[in-house]
């Protein structure tokens, strides 16, 4: 499908950066609504997973990068009262009106491409839909592994490229009519909600993830679609 937004998906380096920070910019107001309506509410199931899947140990220090508005961080919270968490995104806007006075956690401004903490410091890096929008994927995989303690683990929730089925147009549908008449009449953001489908559409198979992450040094690499293959949850060790 032609637009406008289609050929951001190609741009790269700074040029990419602040685009896609103008994007979550403009649409931080009605960020947690939207994940709700796109998904039918199964995001909070899957964030649940991201979770569970990272295995927490008593008093872990947990990292939840591009963590938006803090669904994620909140989640950590609930599930391990002692553990110790910081939250954090290279979008201001989305801190800011994500941050609440009841948050227990910590919040950072960080470009996931030079993360702005020590090495080994971490027992788990997670994040939800992060990877799709960073300007160098195996550069970000590298610096989670670098902030990771040895046997610590990432998992990462993000959109997925799905397999030809019989669902495939009403995927489609979804995805490019759908998403974004909802953006629009929420936000007024159409541009904003086409960005979503192009930069899935453009972004790594789960398989090709998958590879990422072992050949950034991740052990034990797995992962699982939801959504009719539209999204995939991933886990590892360092």
């Amino acid at each position: 499908m032609q637009g406008i937004i289609a050929p951001m998906t190609q741009l790269t380096g700074t040029e990419k950066s602040r685009y896609i920070q103008g994007v979550f910019t403009r649409i931080a107001r009605q960020y947690d609504l939207m994940n709700r309506l796109m998904t039918g509410g199964q995001d909070l199931a899957w964030r649940r997973e991201v979770i569970r899947r990272a295995a927490l140990p008593p008093n872990a220090s947990l990292l939840d990068l591009g963590a938006g508005t803090g669904d994620l961080a909140r989640f950590a919270r609930a599930q391990n009262p002692s553990a110790r968490i910081t939250a954090a995104d290279f979008t201001v806007e989305m801190m800011r009106i994500g941050r609440k006075p009841a948050d227990a956690f910590a919040w950072s401004a960080a470009d996931a491409l030079s993360l702005p903490f020590g090495s080994a410091l971490f027992d788990a890096v997670i994040s939800g839909f992060l990877m799709r929008n960073v300007v160098d994927r195996d550069k970000a995989l590298r610096e989670q592994y670098r902030v990771l303690k040895p046997g610590g683990r990432i998992v990462i929730l993000d959109t997925t490229r799905p397999k030809p089925n019989l669902l495939s147009p009403f995927i489609w549908i979804h995805m490019h009519l759908v998403i974004p008449t909802l953006g629009t009449l929420l936000s007024g953001q159409r541009d904003a909600y086409t960005y979503l489908p192009d930069s899935s559409e453009a972004f790594l198979s789960a398989e090709e993830l998958a590879e990422r992450m072992t050949q950034a040094g991740f052990l034990r690499v797995g992962f699982k679609r939801l959504m009719f293959g539209t999204i995939a949850i991933h886990w590892a060790e360092k």
